[in-house]
């Protein structure tokens, strides 16, 4: 129980997308405590030009919304080799949130794809880059994502950003509740 005497409800979320989209960066952004990272120098070429670090098995964050709830937030590996961790990793997962780079849409649908096998429910997150632009339907259409997904736009470097992109997901979740 919090102070007032409510109980406190945490609940398990997913940061995931293909390797470098942002999930270290959005966890690390908008965490309340220090994150833990398991990053380890990358020994395959790097489909993102400087990246020098991947994540190995997970990042972990805390955020309090409010008085009553916490959000636990599970950074998932993006690149391959590291893929027999989501299945564990998405185990008791309330929802997700799939990081969208426009430079590499294809790098998504691993994440598209998982989570809608294990029926958890998600939104895209357009991490910014700084391009190409893409439209919304360009980039529903090239993931196949129907009208039911929520997409937003953020900076995954931006405490604020990141925030906004969990309430969008928070507010995603209720929806299908009612």
């Amino acid at each position: 129980m919090n102070r007032a005497g409510a109980h406190l409800s945490a609940m398990k979320i997913v940061v995931a997308g293909g390797s470098g989209t942002g999930s270290t960066t959005m966890v690390r952004s908008v965490s309340e405590i220090r994150p833990l990272h398991t990053e380890e120098p990358i020994s395959a070429p790097a489909a993102v030009p400087g990246r020098t670090v991947t994540t190995v098995a997970l990042d972990f964050g805390r955020i309090t919304l409010d008085e009553r709830m916490v959000l636990h937030l599970f950074g998932m590996p993006g690149q391959d080799r590291f893929r027999f961790l989501w299945d564990p990793l998405l185990d008791g997962a309330t929802g997700a949130v799939v990081l969208v780079d426009t430079r590499a849409l294809d790098a998504a649908r691993f994440a598209i794809d998982c989570l809608q096998g294990h029926d958890t429910p998600f939104i895209v997150a357009v991490n910014d880059f700084g391009g190409p632009l893409r439209s919304e339907d360009e980039i529903r259409g090239e993931l196949t994502l129907g009208p039911g997904v929520p997409m937003v736009e953020f900076d995954a470097r931006d405490h604020s950003s990141s925030k906004f992109v969990l309430i969008a997901l928070i507010k995603h979740l209720e929806g299908r509740a009612l």
